[in-house]
C-alpha cells in the first residue's frame, strides 16, 4: 500500500490586517473580482508560515503556500486576481505579468506601500516601518 500523501497546502494572499487601507483594498478587490484564493491577514496565519517573512509582510502582500513565498507585492496581487472567475480580472492579471507592465506595476506598488498611511482608509498602523526597524 502506498504511503499516504500529505494534503496539498492551498496558497493564500497574506496582507497586513492592522492596516485599514490594506483591509479596504483587499475587501474591495474581493468584492469585485471574487478571487478563488483566500486573502487572510498575516497576523491570523500560523507563526510557522510567517515567521521568516515578517519584515516583508510589513511592507507588501505575499502569496504564501505554507511557509514558502510564491510571489510578493504587485506580482502576488496579479496572481491572486488571476484566480477570479471574471475574464476581465484574469485579463488584467495577465497584463500585469507582461515584462514592461510588470516593472511599472512593481514601481507603483512600492510607492503606494510606502505611502499607504496617507491614503483613504488608512490609520497610523498603516505606516511602513523603516528598513531594519
Amino acid at each position: 500500500m502506498p504511503p499516504a500523501l500529505a494534503p496539498a497546502v492551498v496558497p493564500v494572499l497574506a496582507y497586513d490586517g492592522d492596516c485599514g487601507f490594506c483591509q479596504a483594498s483587499v475587501d474591495r478587490l474581493r468584492g469585485l473580482a471574487a478571487p478563488a484564493l483566500e486573502a487572510v491577514p498575516w497576523q491570523f496565519l500560523p507563526a510557522e508560515s510567517t515567521a521568516a517573512h515578517l519584515e516583508r509582510l510589513d511592507r507588501e502582500v505575499l502569496l504564501l503556500r505554507g511557509g514558502a513565498v510564491l510571489a510578493g507585492g504587485s506580482d502576488a496581487l496579479a496572481r491572486w486576481l488571476g484566480t477570479s472567475p471574471s475574464a476581465a480580472y484574469r485579463t488584467l492579471s495577465a497584463l500585469l505579468r507582461l515584462p514592461g507592465v510588470r516593472g511599472c506595476a512593481r514601481l507603483v506598488y512600492r510607492r503606494v506601500s510606502r505611502n499607504r498611511h496617507r491614503l483613504p482608509g488608512a490609520t497610523a498602523a498603516c505606516a511602513v516601518p523603516p528598513r531594519g526597524a
